[in-house]
């Protein structure tokens, strides 16, 4: 005789959770563990699933909330291996691509790279409306990563990796698309800017668009996040990407082992703007990105200080990791 798994019933967290924004009741961890974990293995009929989305979109996260999905969503899909060099990785999500601006998200990740730091950027390929970060990078012969001796490749040769979600995290990445169908933002898209996909420690560079992201994300890293896993920077994003405005530096507040430090403090709006590309379109911005590396116009000097700090942690973080682990041999 078989038995077969009884399917798993969402009906009492919508019950909780579908309230409104006052009357609904905040999961506990190990219950957002387990929801989303069923929720990223499509356990969850599409009704119940568009009623979770739909009612997390209403209520919004909680700290144990957003640390219960990750752990669940890393649960989900193959670390990375641990690169072994100077610089910890840094990841630079990018999720947003530009709507009104030039994207120089691969600026900053071609800078990091230059001066020998493995930069794994990771996002979409194409979102309607938007110039994304991927298609920037194939416009000046960057094209993305499949598999990890793709990454390594990348990062041993001193080029920056993007890595689709789709190939990252493929469960994730499904529930990323539902955006198309419902016409709205899920928790998901928190969660792949917070991502960390490797099996060591590395520096995540995390942005927020909405002010209310800002406490409940530095909460997260403040006391949810494992240290392990490594420091994160977070900032409010450039049209919700994680590159410094071109014009005025953002504010950047630095998580490491339980603190938090302001690294940057931010730049009352100015007058005087920086050189910046003449349109948004794929070709123009890598034209303009190629120009600046060989030093034919400036580098914004917001994004040179986001650089220069994202080289001063990744080195910190990458000799922090090499004594702790000495001290456990």
């Amino acid at each position: 005789m078989t038995t077969t798994e009884e399917p798993f019933r969402a009906a009492s967290v919508i019950k909780n959770i579908g309230r409104g924004k006052k009357g609904a009741r905040d999961m506990l961890r190990d219950e957002a563990r387990t929801l989303y974990g069923h929720m990223l293995d499509g356990s969850v009929s599409d009704l119940e699933l568009g009623a979770i989305l739909l009612a997390m979109r209403i209520k919004g996260e909680s700290v144990e909330e957003i640390a219960g999905f990750m752990d669940a969503a890393e649960a989900s899909f193959q670390p990375i291996p641990a690169w072994k060099g100077e610089y910890a990785p840094v990841l630079v999500p990018s999720y947003n691509g530009a709507r009104k601006m030039a994207n120089l998200t691969p600026l900053l990740a071609l800078l990091l790279a230059r001066e020998g730091v493995p930069v794994l950027v990771h996002g979409v390929l194409t979102d309607p409306g938007r110039i994304t970060t991927a298609e920037i990078f194939a416009a000046m012969g960057l094209h993305p990563a499949h598999s990890v001796a793709d990454v390594h490749a990348a990062f041993g040769a001193g080029q920056p990796c993007f890595v689709p979600i789709e190939t990252l995290a493929p469960k994730m990445a499904y529930l990323l698309s539902l955006r198309r169908i419902l016409g709205v933002r899920s928790s998901t898209h928190t969660l792949v800017k917070i991502l960390q996909p490797f099996a060591g420690p590395a520096l995540r560079l995390v942005s927020y668009t909405h002010p209310e992201y800002l406490d409940m994300l530095g909460a997260y890293f403040s006391m949810a996040a494992p240290h392990a896993r490594g420091d994160a920077f977070l900032m409010r994003g450039t049209e919700g990407e994680t590159v410094a405005d071109a014009n005025r530096a953002n504010q950047i507040d630095w998580f490491h082992e339980g603190q938090r430090t302001l690294l940057v403090q931010r730049d009352a709006p100015t007058d005087d703007l920086a050189p910046m590309p003449e349109a948004r379109d794929a070709a123009t911005t890598a034209a303009w990105i190629a120009s600046a590396l060989r030093g034919e116009v400036p580098v914004p000097a917001s994004i040179t200080e986001q650089v220069a700090q994202c080289l001063l942690v990744s080195k910190e973080l990458q000799q922090r990791t090499g004594d702790q682990h000495g001290e456990q041999r």
